[in-house]
């Protein structure tokens, strides 16, 4: 049997049940793969069903606002995911007229579609043989093939697409998807399960028995903290927010104001009076946020004590505390709302 006829006997018994498998539609097919990126299957299925319920197609949420867009991708994280769907949208509906284009030369145009995902759409849902490689792809070939190239080295992945088009059949619909699938299953990063591995006979990490070598990474450069007091600025039942920037972390989001823990030392606390409570960690794939809520009752005294740290941040809006269920916040800030007990 060849290197596809295992892999793909294998996919079409074990393979799990996803919504996105139930259609080959490339809009469907994008909106999946763009949530797919770093957050797991299981997280992902509810807010796929409800995003694609909501936006049923290109021109639904070419119409949206960005807000409901972002209200919609709430608890996914990464943000600028959603932001990214929504401007290809538009896009397409500017250029294409709102029909999905199956040129790959023309998706590639489409904001935030990089190679995986590009290969992606363009094998499942039009079922064109591209290459579809990813983390997952990359691991299980460097496995399999006793691959010693660096695979956290963006130089490397042309050699892990070519391997992939060696080995692909008449179907990168489905040999795609077995790869990816293999790699969820069964070649996983820690502890795979090589008894149950359909590639066992010609995995040469398994002959030689040196799975855990493979494959070979760069350690990740160590997240660097910064400390903020986060600011609960209250005004009778409102609460002060600020919009952040366009462009950036949480780009168009919602949250407090913060200052950093350095200009918050040489504050005159005595004039605003903080009541503090317990830390809270959000950690972002380069940083690591240490955030100390602040609550603070507003009055002029504190606005002219605060006025200059929170000008470079934007208008602080005194919102109120019922309808903050209807921004669209970042979710560091959520778990700030939570030790406040503040709900959405």
């Amino acid at each position: 049997m060849t290197y596809a006829d295992l892999i793909l006997e294998w996919f079409d018994k074990n393979k799990r049940d996803m919504p996105w498998r139930r259609t080959s539609d490339p809009y469907c097919i994008w909106v999946s793969e763009v949530m797919l990126q770093q957050t797991q299957v299981v997280t992902v299925i509810p807010y796929y069903l409800r995003f694609i319920e909501r936006f049923p197609n290109v021109s639904a949420l070419a119409e949206a606002s960005l807000e409901e867009v972002h209200n919609y991708w709430q608890g996914l994280g990464y943000y600028r995911r959603g932001e990214n769907l929504w401007k290809g949208a538009k896009l397409i509906v500017d250029k294409w007229q709102g029909e999905f284009p199956r040129d790959p030369k023309l998706i590639k145009e489409i904001p935030g579609i990089g190679p995986y995902t590009l290969g992606a759409i363009c094998s499942i849902a039009l079922h064109l043989p591209l290459p579809a490689v990813d983390g997952n792809v990359m691991r299980i070939l460097a496995r399999q093939f006793c691959i010693g190239e660096d695979i956290a080295n963006p130089k490397n992945r042309k050699l892990f697409e070519d391997k992939v088009m060696e080995l692909m059949p008449n179907d990168p619909n489905r040999f795609n998807q077995a790869l990816m699938e293999l790699g969820a299953l069964i070649c996983t990063p820690k502890n795979p399960n090589c008894k149950e591995c359909p590639m066992k006979p010609i995995c040469e990490a398994y002959q030689k028995n040196v799975q855990e070598e493979y494959p070979v990474k760069l350690k990740k450069v160590k997240a660097v903290e910064l400390n903020y007091k986060v600011l609960l600025i209250e005004k009778g039942s409102k609460i002060g927010m600020i919009k952040r920037p366009e462009e950036g972390l949480l780009a168009n989001l919602w949250g407090f104001p913060m200052i950093e823990e350095k200009d918050w030392e040489s504050i005159d606390l005595e004039a605003i009076k903080p009541v503090y409570l317990e830390q809270v960690t959000h950690v972002f794939t380069h940083r690591k946020w240490q955030m100390k809520p602040v609550i603070l009752n507003w009055s002029q005294p504190l606005e002219k004590t605060l006025g200059p740290l929170l000008q470079e941040q934007g208008e602080i809006q005194y919102i109120e505390k019922n309808n903050l269920k209807n921004l669209p916040i970042a979710t560091a800030f959520k778990k700030v709302m939570k030790k406040k007990q503040v709900t959405v």
